[in-house]
């Protein structure tokens, strides 16, 4: 197969195209790094003779600075799918699988003892600088217990990038339902490992701590570090791209897969466990948060493992124990 890969030049990205290589496939690369931009649609037109799918992976990503981010996580995201989506319609090319995300759910699944399964609303500011960091139930008020979201799940999205990430699903679902084409989403959930950026306010948990702990200072953990999420490393994300790519196509639908570990951690073991692998200072819990953030949120992806036979390879410690030496994009 010949695979057209978008940022094959970024983090995930060039683990998608060494592991299709791997299996294989013949594949494109297709970077903003080296001059080729999703929202040019000269360029991504000239990219698509003879290409069998497409793997979009170019994104701009992470939670962002401020809300006048917006029109350029819109640009990249929407737009630039949107370019891509009408060249591959034009070409004949039907056959895609996106870079999704698990943000799209907003706040993960919880349960109140006396009204069941809840969705709590946002967070307020008052509740956050109090240290009020956990939803509760929005109907007694009382603590909630957090459990795993499927992905028949209501989304919710609560920052810019989750609305834009959650339209680039519908953006796909119009093209295969237009052209008859199947259109995956894997919806990441926190990926780590080698090859992660360094040093920006874009890039995820694990590489903020990654990077502190090389300047030989201690992670600085918001909250109470009790965020319960799901980290996956990255060579398996590689790998679930791979099996939805080889996998027999859905005609003129959209298929989710929530693509995690299965094994929940919260932030603060995490950055415990790879401040211990690399040996430097431990984590300091700050109280301090971020609007837009939301608590819990672990999804079940055992929709994933049953349909596409794949199953993670790393270990959560071993995965922490690689990453802690491993080399950083920036480095």
């Amino acid at each position: 197969m010949r695979v057209l890969v978008t940022g094959a030049a970024g983090f995930i990205g060039s683990h998608v195209v060494e592991a299709l290589t791997a299996r294989g496939h013949e594949t494109v690369g297709f970077d903003l790094r080296d001059g080729s931009d999703v929202r040019s649609a000269g360029a991504v037109a000239s990219a698509l003779p003879g290409v069998d799918a497409v793997c979009h992976q170019a994104a701009m990503v992470g939670l962002g600075t401020r809300f006048g981010d917006a029109p350029e996580y819109v640009s990249h995201n929407d737009l630039g799918t949107a370019v891509l989506l009408a060249a591959m319609a034009e070409a004949g090319v039907r056959r895609l699988v996106l870079a999704g995300s698990m943000v799209v759910y907003g706040e993960g699944s919880y349960r109140c003892e006396r009204h069941g399964v809840v969705r709590p609303g946002p967070r307020s500011v008052k509740d956050l600088e109090g240290g009020g960091f956990e939803p509760m139930c929005p109907e007694c008020g009382q603590e909630l217990s957090p459990g795993l979201v499927g992905e028949d799940a209501p989304v919710d999205p609560r920052n810019v990038y989750a609305t834009t990430k959650l339209a680039q699903e519908h953006l796909s679902a119009a093209w295969a339902r237009s052209t008859g084409g199947s259109a995956v989403s894997l919806r990441y959930h926190n990926v780590y490992g080698p090859g992660m950026p360094r040093d920006t306010p874009y890039a995820g948990v694990a590489s903020f701590f990654r990077s502190a702990l090389a300047r030989g200072e201690a992670p600085r953990v918001f909250e109470d570090g009790g965020q319960r999420r799901d980290f996956v490393h990255v060579r398996d994300v590689a790998a679930a791209n791979v099996a939805a790519l080889e996998a027999e196509p859905r005609q003129g639908a959209l298929t989710t897969y929530n693509t995690g570990s299965g094994q929940p951690h919260t932030v603060g073991e995490m950055a415990c466990a790879l401040a211990s692998a690399y040996g430097g200072p431990e984590p300091v819990v700050t109280g301090e948060y971020r609007l837009g953030d939301v608590r819990h949120i672990t999804a079940d992806s055992s929709r994933l493992r049953a349909e596409l036979d794949w199953k993670t390879e790393v270990g959560f410690a071993e995965g922490m124990q690689e990453f802690a030496t491993a080399k950083l994009r920036g480095e």
